[in-house]
């Protein structure tokens, strides 16, 4: 399939640290079925409860070097100076070539980079209902250390200044509710959401 095609039913799915992207994307897994969620690689190692090939594809730092080197990622970056994430070209290829709705749910910079390879894929902006908000879920979720956190709190002041930048913004205020409203942002009928 050429690759210029692949972004006909993709969304991309952005925003701050600890705004819930993660969140938001189980659920829509777990609710919305027609939904294909593109499952990222990182160089990160997993965190409590991670599954290979469910949450991430856990890679060496020389294994995703040869991804890169390769072609084979659609995007990929640095995330908060440390580890590397992107998403897999012939996993989102193929499922497109399916005819699923596909979901990518990645950092700003992975954004920025699919938005110049295909700018008609539709890209949302998820957003916290408040500054405050978001600080309490970073440090409420206790997975990095008060140094980690401090460096994702000011990349995350960065990151909402981009918010302009994307098509359409979702508040996660609830869950639920935040997924209901991206799932209709993607243009899948009501049948299709259940």
């Amino acid at each position: 399939m050429p690759r210029g095609n692949i972004a006909h039913g993709l969304t991309v799915l952005a925003g701050p640290t600890a705004v819930g992207k993660g969140t938001v994307s189980t659920y829509i897994r777990d609710h919305y079925p027609h939904v294909w969620l593109s499952v990222s690689a990182t160089t990160r190692p997993p965190r409590p409860g991670e599954k290979e090939g469910v949450h991430y594809y856990f890679v060496s730092p020389e294994r995703f070097d040869e991804l890169v080197a390769a072609g084979e990622m659609l995007e990929w970056a640095v995330v908060h100076g440390r580890n590397r994430y992107g998403t897999l070209r012939s996993t989102v290829e193929q499922a497109v070539a399916e005819g699923r709705s596909v979901l990518l749910e990645i950092d700003l910079q992975g954004a920025r980079q699919v938005r110049e390879k295909m700018p008609e894929a539709n890209f949302v902006f998820l957003s916290p209902p408040s500054w405050d908000e978001m600080v309490r879920r970073l440090v409420g979720r206790g997975t990095e250390t008060a140094l980690e956190q401090q460096r994702r709190l000011e990349t995350a002041k960065l990151e909402l200044a981009a918010e302009s930048e994307f098509d359409h913004t979702v508040v996660n205020d609830d869950v639920q509710r935040a997924a209901a409203e991206l799932v209709s942002l993607m243009g899948l009928a009501p049948s299709e959401r259940t």
